[in-house]
């Protein structure tokens, strides 16, 4: 049983991800006007990444995404042609379904947070299992609560995927360049930098230093996962930990004050890009916007905090 759910489990979610890509490339070369052949390329490849991405040499994975990298500057990925819902349609369903649409949401997050705790042989649980059955079962309570035909649910799901398009990606990739970081001494020549410049013994500074870096290399790397091990071996532990400042509050803040970063970049897209282009907004930048006066506070609070609690 530990051995399905570490290893077999999570592929077929993963190929789970990939058919849906497949069937957005399919739709794509079927009915888009424009750039066709690049569109279906691009999601044949994303799926084929999630279905063999185990077994595929990593040196033909970096080779298959270069090549959709190519395609995305190009201008090769479009969206296509869908069909548009009326608003009458649209109030007619809002009317039906009403504040149930919100379930299928939240029953992503309490299922996968019920599941954190669930232990089989004394093992926890993969995240992409946690999460894959948490999606299934809102899927099923999407279903019962919209009453969609399939055609529609096909459809519907290729276009958010297509708008999405290969921001869906950023996350996955930027998680991997801040380990690259890592390997590569970055924090290292940041630490040699910074002390250059920075008074030794001056906890103040180093504090605000510290956060800053955090926000900044975050907004940079549109990742806190990605830039907190960069920063903090750079700045946090000479700086702040090697101050007296204690480890789990200075780790714990400085995490949380990246997220303060992720609401004030572009990079950040399944968070700041994605929203913007699945409801349509007119503005892609309205959702940074209406992050950005929180974020600056909250800076200001997790300077504070460590301040006060580290020390």
């Amino acid at each position: 049983m530990t051995d399905f759910l570490t290893n077999i489990a999570p592929e077929i979610f993963y190929a789970l991800c990939g058919l849906v890509c497949l069937d957005a490339g399919w739709r794509a070369f079927q009915k888009n006007d424009k750039a066709k052949y690049g569109t279906a390329l691009f999601w044949v490849l994303v799926g084929v990444i999630f279905i063999l991405g185990k077994w595929i040499p990593s040196t033909i994975t970096g080779g298959i995404l270069v090549v959709m990298g190519i395609l995305t500057v190009s201008g090769q990925v479009r969206i296509g042609t869908f069909r548009d819902v009326s608003v009458e349609e649209k109030e007619k369903e809002s009317r039906r379904i009403k504040s149930w649409i919100f379930l299928p949401a939240v029953t992503v997050g309490l299922m996968a947070l019920v599941m954190s705790f669930v232990r089989i042989d004394s093992a926890a649980l993969d995240g992409a299992v946690m999460v894959g059955i948490a999606c299934l079962v809102s899927f099923v309570l999407a279903v019962i609560i919209c009453r969609p035909k399939v055609n529609e649910t096909r459809e519907n799901t290729t276009k958010q995927l297509m708008q999405v398009g290969a921001s869906c990606l950023l996350p996955q990739l930027l998680g991997a360049l801040g380990t690259l970081f890592t390997e590569a001494g970055v924090g290292d020549v940041i630490s040699t930098m910074i002390s250059s410049v920075v008074p030794s013994g001056n906890i103040l500074i180093g504090v605000i230093i510290y956060c800053l870096g955090m926000v900044i290399f975050t907004m940079i790397m549109g990742n806190a996962f990605a830039a907190f091990s960069v920063i903090t071996l750079g700045i946090g532990i000479p700086f702040v930990i090697a101050q007296g400042g204690n480890p789990v509050v200075v780790g714990a803040l400085g995490m949380t004050c990246g997220f303060c970063g992720t609401l004030l970049t572009p990079m950040a897209a399944n968070f700041n890009i994605v929203p913007t282009a699945v409801l349509e907004t007119r503005n892609k930048w309205t959702v940074i916007r209406a992050q950005a006066p929180m974020a600056f506070a909250m800076i200001i609070v997790h300077i504070v905090l460590m301040l006060l609690l580290a020390f």
